[in-house]
């Protein structure tokens, strides 16, 4: 009872952090969104080079998010911003390359030959293939990629208070600091609310741009 009057009597401060929070998420799965996508593209011409950009993009993943974090602060010192907004930004986005890259790379080279001869016999450029035939085809395991890339760095921008980003994970780190399980509690479950509604909510997204003959097929 005491948590949930804490949340109810702090309404307006937890709605201000969690829109905090989301600006990170947006900003930085955007800006992964418009550079993985045509990554995963480029590299389904080459086998090599795919292998070597994913390892690449696995091995970011790999490195704990405090310590990308901390890397950050001096390098992003030298242009004044090596705590707040823009280190977690960047980290964020570097955490969301591997599983947009990673399934637009897989989706494109997954695409029927049967229908890029086609689209060849009917005259397309190969730009016009891309453009009308394989990115649809390809969006809806491209959108499953961005929907884990959201819910994985909506945690991880919890991490990101530390630095002076904001976000909810304020709450968690006061109420580490400050031994309030008050603000503990809320915080980590508001973080687990807002990564499970905006799984749902691209889910639905990702549902409203999957092409009708693809849901026909899936009985959907």
């Amino acid at each position: 009872m005491e948590i949930l009057s804490y949340a109810l009597d702090n309404l307006d401060h937890i709605g201000q952090l969690t829109v905090e929070h989301i600006s990170i998420v947006v900003v930085a799965v955007g800006l992964a969104i418009l550079t993985g996508v045509p990554i995963g593209i480029a590299i389904t011409q080459n086998e090599r080079i795919a292998a070597n950009v994913l390892y690449v993009a696995a091995m970011i993943m790999t490195i704990p998010s405090i310590a990308l974090f901390g890397v950050m602060i001096p390098i992003l010192s030298v242009i004044g911003q090596g705590i707040g907004y823009l280190p977690a930004v960047i980290a964020v986005l570097l955490y969301s390359q591997l599983p947009i890259i990673r399934n637009t790379y897989t989706a494109i080279n997954n695409v029927d030959p049967a229908l890029r001869e086609a689209a060849k016999g009917m005259g397309m450029t190969p730009v016009q293939r891309l453009r009308r035939v394989e990115i649809p085809i390809a969006v809806p395991v491209i959108m499953a990629g961005v929907r884990t890339a959201v819910v994985l760095n909506i945690g991880i921008t919890a991490i990101a208070a530390y630095i002076g980003a904001g976000g909810l994970g304020e709450l968690i780190s006061r109420g580490i600091s400050q031994t309030d399980p008050r603000k503990l509690v809320t915080g980590a479950v508001a973080v687990s609310i807002l990564a499970i509604f905006a799984d749902y909510a691209l889910l639905w997204v990702q549902k409203r741009l999957t092409p009708r003959g693809l849901k026909l097929e899936e009985g959907t």
